[in-house]
């Protein structure tokens, strides 16, 4: 990692002088005041871009399983990250990158379309609602204390939580795991040759990620899927065509459960995880980039204000809540400082629309891969719980795997914070626990017991 920083370094420095070729861009963006320039800015949005577009095919596989048109998904996916990318960079100036997000688009599937029985068009106007309301605590600057009041142990299991929601999920997609009557759960066919293949993607794309190759999430789920031709596994349909047509989802909100208590608690679960990612993927990933001054983030308004922005406009076209990307730091590593990566990696998921053939021939299989390797990654949150305080990482865990256990992350959330508020009552620790915890423990009760 040492040797790429230092090498985007010298080219950036190598090529300031440049910059003035970029006339306006060089001024828009202030690319020689961040060190940079035209031709490296294109560079890391392109390593940005293939670190990231695994999305367009993982999404539309994900959200097809809430009835939603495949094509369409994706289309809405292209446009969304596309939109919201471009707003990214040219309103807030950052080279961040943004799509819908892994682990939401789960939860907008499995749990509230599959387990709570919402209609997908009611999913899309929780997404929206969650936006809209991320947009108000953005503009009114209260995102400091939204943030301050959740306690951070519970931050980090939410994060992980999410990540093994993740993983139950690709493991099952995968055929990995199976339902038994007796155990709920057990070892699939290890000899089914769909398994296998989602096996070998998996470790694929960790070993390709670990050796920073570019787009390793992408080439295997890519030689996985042509891996799967001879079995019959995938089907060559081609590689360019058209884009297919986004009517079936475009404008589908339906806003008939508004006052629903399940539907108030999806977009509260929403809104949570969308909030913390969402901070906590701007403030790593620009950290690397010495923008922070002071421990605060300059245009921290405007970014997050873009990320509102990108939920409200993707549930709109039709996909699940859109977010930054923590993949936004390879584009940093290769020397992306400035807006202008964000705006190449939004005209890269332009010209991605026009891949859908591709897309549509990815089987369920190579998604897993990509899946259980995202939740992997997701679940780093784990080991900077504090394991010292028992009043702090028992209620973690319990956030944690009752995600993937109960299949929500609402649930999750909402267990984490009962038990969390009753057990410092308890112990006598009250104090540490703050007001706006103690009102969602009580909302959080009040959910289960009226439904369940």
């Amino acid at each position: 990692m040492a040797q790429t920083s230092d090498q985007s370094g010298n080219q950036s420095s190598g090529g300031a002088d440049n910059t003035a070729s970029g006339g306006a861009l060089d001024r828009y963006f202030g690319l020689r005041a961040q060190g940079t320039n035209v031709q490296t800015e294109i560079v890391a949005g392109l390593t940005t871009f293939l670190t990231m577009v695994y999305i367009v095919f993982v999404n539309p596989q994900i959200l097809g399983k809430a009835g939603m048109d495949p094509g369409a998904v994706f289309v809405a996916t292209c446009l969304a990250a596309a939109a919201s990318t471009l707003v990214m960079g040219l309103y807030a100036n950052y080279p961040i990158a943004l799509a819908p997000g892994m682990g939401l688009n789960a939860f907008f599937a499995f749990t509230v379309v599959l387990t709570y029985k919402f209609t997908w068009q009611q999913a899309l106007a929780a997404v929206f609602c969650s936006g809209v309301l991320f947009f108000l605590i953005s503009v009114f600057k209260l995102r400091q204390y939204v943030i301050e009041s959740i306690p951070t142990n519970l931050k980090l299991a939410v994060s992980a939580g999410v990540g093994l929601f993740l993983a139950i999920i690709a493991l099952e997609e995968a055929k990995l795991v199976v339902a038994h009557p007796a155990t709920l759960v057990t070892l699939g066919d290890m000899k089914n040759p769909a398994t296998l293949l989602a096996l070998l993607g998996f470790v694929l794309i960790v070993a390709l990620n670990y050796r920073r190759v570019i787009g390793g999430t992408l080439l295997g789920i890519l030689i996985v899927t042509f891996a799967g031709l001879p079995f019959g596994l995938a089907k060559f349909t081609g590689v360019v065509s058209m884009p297919p047509s986004l009517a079936p989802t475009f404008l589908q909100l339906d806003f008939s459960r508004l006052f629903d208590l399940t539907f108030l608690i999806v977009i509260f679960a929403i809104l949570f995880v969308d909030v913390f990612d969402n901070a906590g993927t701007l403030i790593g990933v620009t950290h690397r980039t010495g923008l922070m001054q002071n421990g605060t983030l300059p245009r921290m308004k405007q970014a997050l204000i873009s990320d509102s922005f990108a939920a409200m406009f993707g549930s709109l076209i039709g996909t699940s809540t859109t977010t930054s990307y923590i993949e936004s730091a390879a584009g940093i590593q290769a020397g992306g400082r400035t807006g202008l990566t964000a705006v190449v990696v939004a005209i890269l998921f332009l010209l991605a629309l026009f891949f859908s053939p591709l897309a549509g021939m990815v089987p369920a299989y190579a998604t897993a891969a990509a899946l259980l390797y995202v939740a992997c990654v997701m679940a780093r949150g784990l080991a900077e719980v504090d394991w010292d305080d028992i009043t702090e990482y028992a209620p973690a865990v319990v956030t944690a795997i009752a995600m993937p256990l109960t299949y929500s992350i609402a649930t999750g959330i909402g267990l984490g914070f009962i038990t969390y508020a009753v057990i410092k009552i308890i112990a006598g620790k009250a104090r540490e626990a703050a007001p706006a915890v103690l009102v969602l423990a009580v909302l959080f009760a009040i959910k289960f017991a009226v439904a369940g």
